[in-house]
């Protein structure tokens, strides 16, 4: 086992600190990534505080992992000393299910196992990126191209792989009209994403605060929520609603802003229960959908898509004792658009 530095909540609510974690040792199969930066994801927040139910703590959150190969296990193929690798919501899966072996390991019928606040095949818990190294299985460890900055790539690794993977399942691309709602970590990469897929993209936030940099960003089009007249022009104009918000929504709402055939896919997750009245599905073969992240072969194929179309995600790049902080900042929607820890200052 090796001993590395981290930054931990050591209980739920609580205020995360530096302390140390065991990394196992590097199994054959394994590569030792030596993290040079850790993407903040609402998520994180979310689990630090149980928000979404029981944890595991101490919890070293992260999972928007950028970094670089410093020890290959004797049986590893796919990576050597030196290499620009992520690691993003996963570390292991079952491999035997019918998703596992088809690439979607993200709805493996066991449950993936989460790189932090999950239990491993071992029986140990697992820790985030929030820490100096990690020791992954090289079969959920992916490649960061050289055009992509590694600190521009982490948040790739959760937000970009979250808003990829359902624009490319329901063809946002040329002659769709895709709507994103939220324009925060997710939702600005998402704008990114479905721009550079060809779509006519429109922006749903609630108010117009950040309208030049969503145009700047790929946007055609910014509406305020906030306006219910945006309600009113914008009814039956999408293919594609693409929800990245966290908090409850009016769903009646949006389903109405669908055309016929349409989907509404949530990629957020609020801690709260939402309402539905079933006729705004009904009534116009709409879809309600849900997505979670991607699988492997999907995430560097995003990830090599990305750095062909020359972006990485817009970040604001912060020292470990600012975490706490940064949490607060996110919760406040006070970012553009995702913190990004270097952690040499662990």
């Amino acid at each position: 086992m090796t001993t590395v530095a981290a930054y931990a909540a050591p209980a739920a609510k609580a205020p995360l600190e530096r302390t140390t974690v065991e990394r196992r040792p590097v199994g054959e199969h394994d590569v030792l990534i030596e993290i040079k930066f850790a993407g903040i994801c609402h998520s994180d927040i979310h689990q630090a505080r149980e928000g979404w139910g029981e944890a595991i703590f101490p919890m070293v959150p992260g999972h928007e992992i950028a970094g670089v190969v410093s020890e290959v296990g004797s049986a590893v193929t796919k990576f050597a000393v030196g290499d620009r690798v992520g690691v993003g919501c996963m570390v292991d899966s079952c491999r035997e299910c019918e998703n596992c072996k088809a690439g979607l390991e993200q709805y493996c019928a066991e449950g993936m196992t989460g790189t932090y606040n999950a239990i491993d095949r071992n029986g140990e818990p697992t820790y985030g990126g929030y820490s100096t190294h990690i020791v992954v299985d090289e079969a959920y460890t992916v490649r960061i191209p050289e055009g992509l900055a590694l600190d521009e790539a982490a948040p790739l690794l959760c937000a970009g792989i979250t808003t990829y993977s359902p624009l490319k399942h329901w063809n946002a691309g040329p002659g769709k009209k895709v709507a994103v709602l939220g324009m925060g970590g997710l939702g600005h990469l998402g704008v990114k994403i479905a721009h550079a897929l060809g779509a006519e993209v429109t922006v749903l936030s609630q108010s117009l605060r950040k309208k030049d940099d969503g145009l700047k960003l790929g946007a055609d089009h910014y509406y305020a929520t906030s306006d219910p007249k945006t309600f009113e022009d914008l009814r039956g104009t999408f293919d594609l609603i693409l929800s990245t918000v966290s908090a409850p929504l009016d769903l009646d709402a949006f389903l109405a802003l669908l055309k016929t055939d349409g989907a509404f896919v949530n990629v957020g997750a609020p801690e709260e229960p939402v309402s539905l009245n079933l006729f705004s599905v009904i009534g116009g073969r709409k879809t309600l959908a849900g997505s979670s992240i991607g699988g492997i072969p999907e995430t560097q194929e995003m990830l090599d898509f990305c750095a062909e179309h020359g972006f990485g995600a817009e970040i604001e790049l912060i020292s470990a004792s600012e975490i706490n902080e940064a949490y607060e900042r996110v919760l406040a929607s006070d970012v553009r658009y995702r913190f990004v820890i270097d952690t040499a200052t662990i």
